[in-house]
């Protein structure tokens, strides 16, 4: 996380002090660096070169509206999996051209306005699915631009909760169906068979993955192109994973390394779509807190901050490992191993277990690489507030989610009025 550094023993967001975000905004409070966003997104867009491509980042993993809008600017595409996503896209001033839909539970009203939005392609995921969309179109009187998500049934080797393109997995069209699948799609009056889709999992360290799924991807590019359905475009997905507990997954050039190699090893150079998401948000913020008090028993000592769960889901849901460093560095007490345990009354409110650090009650500590699958995991369990988002620019700091009021929390709710 390079964009987050010690400077004269205090952590810093670029070239801002957490101690002075902390003043302003208060706690918890996640943390973004705008370098961190943009460094990312550029590496893997020079890393495909000339070679035509588009990169829609994955906003499920960070969906703030501030974020979007700097990787719009960027000239970034969009994988979405909900109209509500879509929709913070277009505030953002997202292309839709270059939105990708994904999800298994496209609703009618869905897809009537991503098909009248003219997003670049529905990522279908059944038959049934496609069987909507036409009757959409249809309706609409439109041509629906699509592709179907196929599920190789290879194994990404990561977290069961995030591997999706194994055949138990909710997602995906299996290679059996995919090709009638085709088939009927063509045949279709109101769908244009655009690409091809597939998405294995998330926090994938190694290439080999990939690279097993594009084989198996442009086999059936080639068995379709024998029956005259010609694929424009491959969407090849996202998934590639970030260093939360020293990881060593493929550099961006790899990684399209290993793509544009197996397109070349097939003689097919068709224009690629990649789906990132974690890689680009993941360790461009993280989860500031404050340690309300230090609690000691026999066996375990807690350092109890203000943070929770219901801030930062990953380390419950998914047994997640992110590393915590205090704010400020105090050589004037001793280190001592802590849980680090959150507000909320659960057992399993734990951002993590057995860290050794050098602590008092009132500090403030970072939990990193907390830019993906953090706020937008959020909750209001407990009746907690959600926290703010604050997005650091160098050396100015920008507020770019207030955090919420009582207000908030209860906006939609009535008591009933006894007659």
């Amino acid at each position: 996380m390079s964009f987050f550094e010690y400077k004269n023993g205090i952590l810093h967001a670029e070239n801002i002090s957490l101690t002075k975000i902390a003043d302003a905004v208060g706690t918890p409070c996640y943390v973004y660096s705008r370098a961190a966003f943009e460094t990312q997104w550029q590496s893997l867009d020079s890393a495909f070169g000339d070679y035509p491509h588009t990169i829609c980042y994955a906003v499920k993993s960070n969906s703030n509206i501030a974020v979007l809008n700097i990787l719009a600017k960027l000239g970034s595409g969009f994988d979405v999996v909900s109209e509500g996503e879509l929709r913070r896209v277009l505030l953002a001033g997202g292309d839709p051209a270059k939105v990708v839909f994904s999800g298994v539970a496209k609703s009618w009203s869905e897809l009537e306005f991503a098909i009248s939005q003219g997003v670049n392609s529905i990522n279908v995921e059944s038959i049934s699915e496609l069987e909507r969309v036409q009757e959409v179109a249809q309706s609409l009187g439109k041509i629906a631009s699509i592709a179907i998500r196929v599920n190789p049934d290879v194994d990404p080797e990561t977290h069961p909760y995030i591997s999706t393109g194994m055949d138990e997995a909710k997602f995906g069209v299996p290679m059996g169906a995919a090709f009638d699948a085709y088939i009927k799609a063509n045949a279709m009056p109101n769908i244009e068979v655009h690409g091809i889709a597939c998405h294995i999992g998330s926090q994938i360290t190694k290439t080999s993955p990939f690279s097993d799924s594009l084989e198996i991807v442009l086999q059936m590019v080639k068995r379709l192109a024998d029956n005259q359905i010609y694929i424009k475009q491959l969407d090849l997905g996202g998934g590639l994973g970030i260093d939360y507990q020293g990881e060593t997954p493929p550099t961006a050039k790899e990684y399209v390394d290993a793509m544009l190699d197996g397109t070349k090893a097939h003689g097919i150079d068709l224009p690629i779509a990649i789906e990132p998401g974690r890689y680009i948000s993941g360790n461009s913020g993280l989860l500031l807190t404050k340690v309300e008090y230090l609690k000691r028993n026999d066996r375990k000592a807690f350092a109890i901050v203000d943070a929770g769960m219901n801030d930062l889901l990953r380390p419950s849901l998914y047994q997640a490992h992110h590393a915590i460093w205090p704010v400020t560095k105090n050589t004037a007490i001793e280190s001592e191993v802590f849980d680090v345990v959150g507000p909320v009354c659960e057992s399993a409110d734990v951002l993590g277990y057995d860290r050794e650090l050098t602590i008092q009650a009132g500090d403030l500590i970072s939990v990193m690489s907390a830019g993906a699958y953090g706020f937008v995991m959020s909750a209001n369990y407990n009746s907690r507030l959600k926290p703010a988002e604050v997005i650091v620019d160098g050396d100015q700091v920008h507020v770019v989610r207030q955090r919420e009021q009582f207000e908030d929390l209860v906006k939609g709710e009535q008591i009933i009025e006894e007659e």
